[in-house]
């Protein structure tokens, strides 16, 4: 399923320029442009550490002056995971450099200092580190959040933020109605690039219909992408925004390849979200967090979230039932926990841990589809939550639900979404920047 294999490139490179972006930026057949000639700290930080050093969309602004910046009024987009290699934060660190000038930050879900459960945003407030504005932009869109912008006096957004590669984590939604907003409100964007941690090979998984756009998924991109947010931007302007699209620019990483996983760039990673504590719960989130809609714990409330899954009335047959279906590159193993918040608060409860033992093979998406399947398969008390919406909302579409409830496995399952699947793999090629 993948469109490219690791060690298919043996170069490590600085890819890209600082320029503006679009389409064009892949050459006329689809392909990543050539890597540029090596970083020497990327290739002197692999003979350290065995790891390349790849520099963020971040780390090569401020390394080029902030040139595209250069006498703009600059509202930032991000959260805590927008930091440079040594930790520290992006807002921090424009804001007490001269060269930008740094008027406004706009906080996404969970908010611009990340101390909002899912959900949840922090609200209007003045940031007590620097004084600056931040502005809550959690469920706004269109008109509202183009006046957001107009008040703040920004004439450029610059975005920041660690994706993790599943449609419906909503910081990508985020990017994406930024991009519709900045179109009404005259702005322009800047997406500075991070990398895809769970590597950027494939897209994998349903394609959403429209018919269940929400803010976990507002056009057809499969449950897992394979792009960076600076190539989802790219894909947003030029698929979805064609007819008004946004003044956009990307600042692209160096030193990152598509087959790379988080834990090979050597750099720090910081929660996105409160429950997204390592690389490997994003590993597994585009398949468990289907279970957000069904009436067991996916794991919010323990140090594990995503990887334990489990509800009152489970016990080891579901395990024994997961590793029969023999899903590659994991096993699982009967588990009990009790979770401090969430689903079954401060109850005890019986389920599985997923155990990722190879995940070159692993696959989220028919992983979490198989785990439903024999959930509901062993425990006569499997239920949707609250209601069948939120599952279809996840998946894209009924035929996930309908297709369990009628009894189907997961390779019935996974087989109808092959042809939409293939399509959108088709006009990905477009957008990839990185080989």
């Amino acid at each position: 399923m993948s469109l490219s294999r690791r060690g298919l490139l043996a170069a490590t490179g600085a890819v890209g320029a600082l320029a503006a972006a679009g389409p064009a930026n892949a050459s006329p057949h689809g392909s990543p442009e050539p890597p540029g000639p090596a970083d020497p700290a990327s290739s002197s930080a692999a003979g350290r550490t065995g790891r390349r050093r790849v520099r963020t969309g971040f780390d090569r602004l401020a390394a080029a002056g902030y040139a595209p910046l250069a006498g703009r009024r600059v509202g930032v987009v991000t959260n805590p995971s927008g930091i440079t290699s040594d930790v520290r934060h992006i807002v921090d660190v424009m804001h007490a450099d001269e060269r930008v000038d740094l008027v406004a930050v706009f906080g996404p879900e969970h908010g611009f200092r990340g101390t909002a459960q899912a959900g949840g945003s922090e609200g209007r407030y003045d940031d007590p580190a620097t004084g600056l504005p931040v502005y809550d932009t959690y469920r706004l869109s269109g008109q509202k959040l183009a006046d957001v912008f107009t008040a703040a006096g920004v004439d450029t957004i610059v975005f920041d933020i660690q994706d993790v590669g599943a449609r419906f984590y909503t910081y990508i939604w985020t990017l994406y109605d930024c991009m519709r907003s900045a179109v009404l409100a005259g702005k322009r964007i800047v997406v500075l690039d991070r990398p895809n941690p769970v590597t950027g090979r494939s897209a994998s998984g349903p394609v959403l219909d429209r018919a269940f756009a929400s803010f976990v998924g507002l056009e057809p991109i499969p449950q897992t992408h394979g792009l960076t947010v600076a190539e989802l931007a790219l894909l947003f302007n030029g698929e979805f925004l064609r007819e008004r699209p946004v003044e956009l620019e990307t600042v692209w990483m160096s030193g990152w390849r598509r087959s790379d996983f988080f834990d090979g760039t050597g750099l720090p990673w910081v929660p996105p979200s409160p429950n997204m504590p390592t690389p490997d719960t994003a590993l597994v989130y585009p398949g468990t967090c289907l279970f957000e809609a069904t009436n067991l714990s996916e794991g919010r409330g323990t140090t594990r979230p995503f990887e334990l899954l489990g509800a009152k009335g489970l016990d080891g047959r579901w395990a024994g039932a997961a590793n029969a279906l023999e899903l590659p590159g994991v096993r699982f193993r009967e588990a009990y926990f009790t979770p401090t918040f969430s689903k079954f608060r401060g109850e005890t409860v019986g389920g599985v841990q997923l155990h990722v033992h190879d995940r070159e093979e692993f696959d989220p998406v028919r992983t979490g589809i198989g785990l439903l399947v024999t959930a509901k398969r062993t425990w006569s008390g499997f239920a949707w939550w609250p209601d069948t919406g939120w599952i279809d909302k996840l998946t894209g579409s009924t035929r996930v639900r309908t297709m369990i409830d009628a009894g189907a496995g997961p390779d019935e399952i996974t087989a109808v979404w092959r042809a939409e699947l293939a399509a959108f793999r088709s006009v990905r090629r477009r957008y990839l920047h990185y080989r």
